[in-house]
Order: structure tokens, then C-alpha cells, then sequence
């Protein structure tokens, strides 16, 4: 007699769920997923790669690099303590040979150190016709030969086409500074005009404001100088001289018992305002008000699992925004100090410390 199909099935739905757990316990003690770090410990060192014959090794370099280890301590080294990877993001720009602008302020930010950019500033200046005068690497400033009696350097300026005897003798400045963030340099250059023939090296005025069209040039110079570093990111050569422009950094972390209680930004308050902005961007602390002329920012800077509701909360969305902390910025010392304080109601995994800490990280 032929059982109906009704009867055939003797599991009880009950069972599905335990044996779905079953299965995933038999898979993990099967060791699906190898653990090689006892691989990485015992495995020999290898032989460096050799360049071909006749190639530059100067154009060879690792992509990603791996942590050097002290092999006299190799042997007392645990899968637990495998170094990890440096972190290979952490001096990359979004955008390279980018000109910035804040404040009626333009800048080309490049992903390098002035001390290499310092000889391919000048091989620019010389191809563009405007030729080097005077320089001072230690100020980081660049300065021209007069561009009134150069066709070349009168339309790359965007002087008349014609020079008349009562203009004003013109001459570019070009200024290269240590960026706010590592291993950046900020590169600004400026058409200055005056009644007589400059005899030396003139004094780099940073409050100088220019016009629109000023600001316009400034872009199509900044713009042509980008392009023209690009071309050249092969170069070698590097300045000594100009090395020490990056002795001082801009941005500083101050600790008291190994806890962050200050960055400290050597830059005006417009630029750091917008600097300390765009960080609270870049770490997910979400602005939620703002007053620039008493100087503070309230964010919600909760972890992810904290704005997340739990596995039972099927029926409720994220959780509201919430002001956790105040981020203050006050001028002190000749710089600016930017602060941070924790709301009395948040009692939650960040604190104050932890989000300077990583404020400090994107800002520098």
C-alpha cells in the first residue's frame, strides 16, 4: 500500500533549525578556514628579487612592503605577535596636484615633501620663461626674473601685449610650505608689482588679498605648475637645503597621562576651522550644530553598533542623532587649541580623548 505524500515527511520543523547549527559546528571543528600563521612564523627567508641586467634598480621599490623582523627574536615570536602590515593608506591624498582654496587663499597641495618638490618648482620657472633671481630655501620662496621684458612671461602673467614706460615692474613669488597633513607640501604663488626693479629677494606678505582676476591667474598658474610636477614624479633630485621647511610640523598632539587632551594647529583660525571640519567628516562624528563665532562644533560621535539597534529591534529604524560632544577651538600660545568634552547623558564607548585621538590622526 502506497503511504500519501503527507505522511512521507517524519522531520519535525523544530529539528531544522538545531541541525542547521549542527552543521555549522561540524564545519568548524573540520577546520575549513586554515589558521596559517604558524605557516607565516616558520616559513625561510627568501633571497631578494635581482633587477635585469641593464634595468635602473632606482625605478624598483615594493608596493606593499613588508615589516622588517629582527631575526635574533624570530624564535621567541608566537603566531600571536605577527606584526601587522603598515598601514599603506595613511599618505595617500584623495586627489594629488590639487589647487585648494579657503578664504580668497589658493593653494596646490602636493603628496610630497618641499625638499622634493623644492628643485622641480624652479626647472618650472626656468621652462616657463620666468627664470629664477633670487630663491631662500630655507623661507621656501621662489622669486622671478622681471617678466616686463619677456613676451613669454608678459602673457603668462597676463600683462599687456605691449610694455609701456610707466608700468610697474612685475615678478612672480612662488612659496613652497610643509602641508598640514604628513609628507604634504602646500605650494602658493602671487604676481607682485612694484615701482622699481626689486634688488633682492622681496618679503613674502601672506595677508596680501587679491582680486578675482588675480585669483583667476593664481588658478592657471597653480594649475600649469600641477601638470608640470606630474610629468616629473620620476625626478631624483632633492634639496637639502630646502629639507628643513619640514622640521616643525602644524598640527601636534598634547597628552597628560598618556591621554589626548589638545591638538595643537599652528595656522590661523579660518584654516583651522575648516581643517577641523572637514576631520569630523573624515572620522564619522556627525556635525550636529555648529557656531563659528564662539567657536564650536556639537557632534554625535557614538560607534557604529551604538547607532545601531539590536538584533530584536526588527520593527525600529537607527537611532536618532544624538550631541555626544563639544568640540572647541580656542586661540592660545600664538596657535590654536582645539578641545574636546563629553555631554554629561552620554555615557557610551567614546570619549573625549578617543575622538581627539582620531581627530589628531586626519588632520596629520
Amino acid at each position: 500500500m502506497q503511504v500519501p505524500g503527507r505522511a512521507r515527511c517524519t522531520k519535525s520543523p523544530l529539528l531544522r533549525p538545531l541541525a542547521g547549527f549542527l552543521l555549522a559546528g561540524t564545519l568548524a571543528g573540520c577546520g575549513v578556514l586554515e589558521d596559517r600563521s604558524q605557516r607565516y612564523v616558520d616559513a625561510p627567508e627568501g633571497q631578494p628579487i635581482q633587477a635585469p641586467e641593464g634595468a635602473d634598480s632606482s625605478r624598483f621599490n615594493e608596493i606593499m612592503p613588508i615589516r622588517s623582523i629582527n631575526a635574533d627574536d624570530s624564535r621567541r615570536m608566537y603566531p600571536s605577535s605577527i606584526p601587522q602590515p603598515p598601514d599603506m593608506t595613511s599618505e595617500i591624498l584623495d586627489q594629488n596636484y590639487v589647487v585648494e582654496e579657503f578664504d580668497g587663499r589658493l593653494w596646490l597641495l602636493v603628496n610630497e615633501v618641499p625638499g622634493r618638490l623644492w628643485p622641480v618648482a624652479g626647472a618650472w620657472m626656468n621652462a616657463t620663461g620666468l627664470g629664477v633671481a633670487h630663491d631662500s630655501p630655507q623661507l621656501g620662496i621662489l622669486q622671478s626674473e622681471l617678466a616686463n621684458f619677456s613676451k613669454r612671461s608678459r602673457e603668462l602673467l597676463g600683462l599687456a601685449d605691449e610694455p609701456t614706460g610707466s608700468e610697474a615692474r612685475v615678478v612672480l613669488q612662488a612659496r613652497l610650505a610643509p602641508g598640514i597633513r604628513r609628507r604634504t607640501t602646500e605650494i602658493q604663488v602671487r604676481i607682485v608689482e612694484s615701482d622699481e626693479t626689486p634688488e633682492g629677494l622681496m618679503a613674502w606678505d601672506a595677508e596680501a588679498e587679491a582680486g578675482s582676476s588675480a585669483r583667476d591667474r593664481q588658478q592657471s598658474l597653480l594649475t600649469d605648475l600641477g601638470e608640470f610636477m606630474k610629468q616629473r614624479e620620476d625626478n631624483k633630485s632633492f634639496s637639502r637645503a630646502a629639507s628643513g621647511m619640514v622640521a616643525q610640523p602644524l598640527v601636534r598632539l598634547m597628552s597628560e597621562g598618556e591621554q589626548a587632551v589638545a591638538v595643537k594647529v599652528e595656522l590661523d583660525f579660518g584654516r583651522t576651522w575648516a581643517e577641523v571640519n572637514r576631520s569630523l567628516e573624515d572620522i564619522d562624528a556627525r556635525i550636529q550644530d555648529l557656531n563659528r563665532s564662539e567657536r564650536w562644533f556639537h557632534v554625535d560621535f557614538r560607534s557604529e553598533d551604538e547607532r545601531t539597534p539590536g538584533w530584536f529591534s526588527w520593527f525600529s529604524s537607527k537611532d536618532e542623532p544624538r550631541h555626544t560632544h563639544t568640540v572647541n577651538i580656542e586661540q592660545r600660545e600664538g596657535a590654536m587649541f582645539v578641545t574636546a568634552e563629553t555631554v554629561q547623558n552620554y555615557t557610551g564607548e567614546y570619549s573625549s580623548a578617543d575622538l581627539l585621538t582620531q581627530l589628531f590622526e586626519h588632520l596629520y
